[in-house]
């Protein structure tokens, strides 16, 4: 994160020394990358306790990982990791997150597909993307897939609600064997 922040600095810093009308692409920074630089900053300030965010190349805080470690409900003891890819053209667009852990869950398919409203330019009940959505909204909505946004009623992975509807002890049990194989 540094790195990027100091990035902005030095190149903010040598747009004084330019000729007027003068365009150098190599020296541009991003409306997202300002935007990131801002929200990565706040995002690992409040951060959920069961979430680790990690940059594997600091200089491109639009691609990182999230790693989330419920610590209650079915998905206890579990380690998720996800993907998050911030397009250009954030905030006006979603980021585009996959799950890389395999799981058991109504919302999230085995290969990694999510069912989170915010994720969704367009959605109908309204709770979809909109440019005053941050990191921290994402972040926060993907945490909450294990525990208060899990949602049966309207699952992505149908295989899964009806599992639960069927036989919820069963249902748990899968979901343990898939975190004791997957998830840690």
């Amino acid at each position: 994160m540094l790195t990027l922040a100091s990035k902005l600095k030095r190149d903010d810093g040598g747009k004084t020394g330019r000729a007027s009308g003068a365009s150098d692409s190599t020296h541009r920074v991003s409306i997202r990358d300002r935007l990131l630089t801002k929200e990565v900053s706040e995002l690992e300030a409040h951060l959920p306790s069961t979430c680790k965010a990690s940059f594997p190349d600091e200089d491109k805080l639009h691609h990182f990982q999230l790693a989330v470690s419920p610590d209650e409900g079915y998905y206890q003891s579990g380690r998720f990791q996800f993907e998050i890819d911030v397009p250009e053209a954030y905030n006006m667009v979603p980021p585009k997150v996959r799950c890389l852990t395999r799981i058991w869950h109504p919302n999230i398919t085995e290969n990694g597909e999510i069912c989170l409203s915010l994720l969704r330019e367009h959605s109908i009940d309204g709770t979809g993307w909109a440019p005053t959505r941050t990191l921290k909204d994402v972040v926060w909505g993907l945490n909450s897939l294990f525990t208060d946004l899990l949602n049966f009623d309207d699952p992505l992975n149908i295989d899964a609600a009806e599992h639960h509807l069927r036989d919820k002890e069963d249902f748990r049990n899968k979901v343990q064997d898939y975190v004791k194989h997957y998830a840690r």
